[in-house]
C-alpha cells in the first residue's frame, strides 16, 4: 500500500508539471577555495591578500550569506601536505597563533545559519587519482580528524569527495569504487551527513550507453553537482548541448535517489582555456544567466556554482585590488536579477521559452517579429545578420497601440566580430514617415569576451506612447563589428 501511495503521488506531481516551466533557481551555494595553485586561482586567492586571517574569512561569509548563498563547499582542507585546519598529522597553513579559516567560516555559519560541505583532500595536491591507495587512505584520515572537530556543529552538512569523476565516456569503475570507499567512512564517522561530488566530462559522456547511468546508480553518495562546464569552453558553442545532457541527467535521477544538483561555471578566462597559467575571471551575466535557467528547465534540486566566490561576489575587504571593478558589476547584475530587475527578467523569460507576441515587420528581416529567439551559437537560424556595425527594423503594429517597452535581442561573439550594439534608438510613428525619438539606450559591452559567446537584451523600459509603427535602430561604435539581432520584442 506504501509503495502504489507513492506512485500516484509521483504521477500527481508529474502531471503538474506538463506544460509547466520550471521556475528558475537562483545560486544558493559556491565553492571556496583556500589555496593558490597555480595563475587560474589569481582573483579566488590573490597572493597579495592574507588568505590565513580568521576575520577576512568571517566578513566573506557574512557577505555570501547577504546574497543568498547558504551551502559553502571547501574546495580542499589541505594541499601539499600542510592543513588549513587545526590537524595532528600535518603541519597548519596558517599562524598559530591564529584561529584557523575552517573555524573562522563556521563559527559564522553556526550563527547565521549556513551549511558548511567540507572537503576531504588534498592527500597530495589538486593531481589526487582515486585509483592511488595513499590517496583514498589519507582522504580517509582527514575526515576522521575533520568529524572529531567539527562532524557535530550546527553548520556541518557533510563532506565533498574531492577527486572529481569523469564521465569520458562514463564514471569508471575504479572512480565509483573509490569514491564509496570513502563515502563509507563518512557513514560511519557522521551518520546522517551527506556526501557530495562534482563530475566533469558530460561534454563528451556516452548518454547512450548503459553503463553511464549505471555508474551513476552505482554510487553511494546523497549529491551529485554535475560541472556545466560552460566557463571551461569544451565545445566552441557549449550551451545547447549542455541544456540537453542536464535534460537527460535529470531523466536518469528520477529513478537513482541521488539529489541532482547543478555546478554552474561562473568564470571566462583572459588567455587559453583550460591552462594553469590563465587566469579565470568573470563572465557576462548574460551568459550565467543562461546557465541558471538551463539547469533549472532540467529539474536540479539545488544551484552551486564555481564560483560566486572569489569570482561573482562583492570584492570588499577581501579582494582590494585585480577584478575589483568587474566583480563589483557581475555582483550588481546577479543581485538586480534576484530582485526581479526589468530587463534580467526579460532575459529570463527569453531562455525559459516563454512566447512572446509576433509582430509584422515592414522594413527588415521578417524573422525578427516572429518570436523565435536565437541561441549561444551564431550559426543558429534564427540570428539576422547586419553588416557595418549598423541595423535598422520596422515593426508594423497593425494600428495604433499603446506602446509601454521596446526590446531587442542581441548576440556577442567578439572571436567571430560579432558585438552587441553600443547604442540602440527607438522610434514611432503613425504613418510610417514622421519620426519621433521615444528612447535611445546605451549598451556597455562586457570586456571579458576573449572566448565566450552570450546572448542579450537591450531594453527600452516605461515608454508610455501610442503609435502603428516602431523603427529600431542599432549601432556599433566599430563599423568593421557585425550585429546579430533574433527579435524585436514590443510590448
Amino acid at each position: 500500500m506504501h509503495i502504489m501511495r507513492h506512485k500516484i503521488t509521483l504521477l500527481f506531481l508529474a502531471l503538474l508539471c506538463i506544460g509547466a516551466k520550471a521556475q528558475t533557481k537562483p545560486v544558493s551555494g559556491t565553492f571556496v577555495n583556500f589555496f593558490w595553485q597555480d595563475e587560474r586561482n589569481n582573483y579566488m586567492n590573490q597572493r597579495n591578500v592574507d588568505q590565513t586571517d580568521p576575520d577576512r574569512w568571517a566578513c566573506k561569509t557574512r557577505e555570501l550569506h547577504e546574497m543568498g548563498v547558504d551551502y559553502l563547499v571547501f574546495m580542499a582542507v589541505a594541499n601539499e601536505g600542510q592543513a588549513i585546519y587545526p590537524s595532528s598529522f600535518m603541519p597548519h597553513a596558517y599562524p598559530e597563533s591564529r584561529k584557523s579559516p575552517i573555524d573562522a567560516i563556521m563559527d559564522t555559519a553556526d550563527e547565521l545559519g549556513m551549511h558548511i560541505i567540507v572537503s576531504t583532500g588534498w592527500a597530495r595536491n589538486q593531481l589526487d587519482d582515486l585509483a592511488d591507495p595513499f590517496v583514498i587512505e589519507t582522504q580517509r584520515k582527514i575526515m576522521e580528524e575533520l568529524a572529531a572537530l567539527y562532524g557535530t556543529r550546527p553548520s556541518f552538512y557533510g563532506w565533498y569527495l574531492p577527486v572529481e569523476g569523469c564521465f569520458i565516456p562514463y564514471l569508471s569503475d575504479h572512480a565509483v569504487q573509490g569514491v564509496n570507499k570513502i563515502a563509507a567512512r563518512a557513514r560511519e564517522l557522521t551518520p546522517g551527513a551527506k556526501v557530495l561530488i562534482s563530475p566533469y566530462g558530460l561534454y563528451a559522456a556516452e548518454f547512450d550507453n548503459p553503463k553511464f547511468a549505471q555508474s551513476i546508480y552505482d554510487l553511494d553518495v546523497d549529491i551529485i553537482a554535475y560541472q556545466d562546464e560552460i566557463g571551461c569552453v569544451r565545445e566552441t558553442f557549449p550551451m545547447n548541448n549542455m541544456k540537453e545532457h542536464f535534460r537527460l541527467l535529470g531523466e536518469i535521477h528520477k529513478k537513482c535517489g541521488i539529489e541532482f544538483w547543478a555546478n554552474v561555471e561562473s568564470f571566462t578566462w583572459d588567455r587559453d582555456p583550460n591552462n594553469w597559467y590563465s587566469t579565470l575571471i568573470p563572465a557576462a551575466f548574460g551568459r550565467y544567466l543562461s546557465q541558471i535557467v538551463g539547469v533549472s528547465q532540467a529539474g536540479v534540486d539545488r544551484i552551486i556554482s564555481f564560483a560566486i566566490a572569489g569570482i561573482y561576489d562583492t570584492p570588499g575587504s577581501a579582494y582590494p585590488c585585480g577584478q575589483k571593478l568587474l566583480s563589483t558589476k557581475v555582483q550588481q547584475d546577479y543581485m538586480a536579477w534576484l530582485a526581479g530587475d526589468e530587463r534580467w527578467k526579460l532575459l529570463e523569460d527569453i531562455f525559459a521559452g516563454k512566447s512572446f507576441e509576433s509582430h509584422s515587420v515592414k522594413c527588415g528581416p521578417q524573422a525578427l517579429g516572429n518570436g523565435i529567439f536565437g541561441s549561444e551559437d551564431p550559426a543558429d537560424k534564427a540570428w539576422e545578420r547586419f553588416e557595418g556595425g549598423r541595423m535598422e527594423c520596422v515593426i508594423d503594429l497593425g494600428g495604433k497601440q499603446k506602446i509601454s517597452r521596446v526590446a531587442a535581442h542581441f548576440c556577442d561573439y567578439f572571436g567571430g566580430g560579432i558585438v552587441i550594439p553600443q547604442n540602440l534608438e527607438v522610434l514611432v510613428s503613425d504613418n510610417g514617415k514622421n519620426w519621433e525619438q521615444a528612447a535611445s539606450v546605451c549598451y556597455e559591452n562586457w570586456p571579458n569576451r576573449y572566448l565566450d559567446c552570450w546572448t542579450d537584451v537591450i531594453l527600452a523600459p516605461g515608454l508610455d506612447c501610442k503609435a502603428r509603427y516602431v523603427k529600431v535602430i542599432g549601432r556599433c561604435a566599430n563599423p568593421q563589428h557585425h550585429i546579430l539581432c533574433s527579435e524585436i520584442v514590443v510590448e
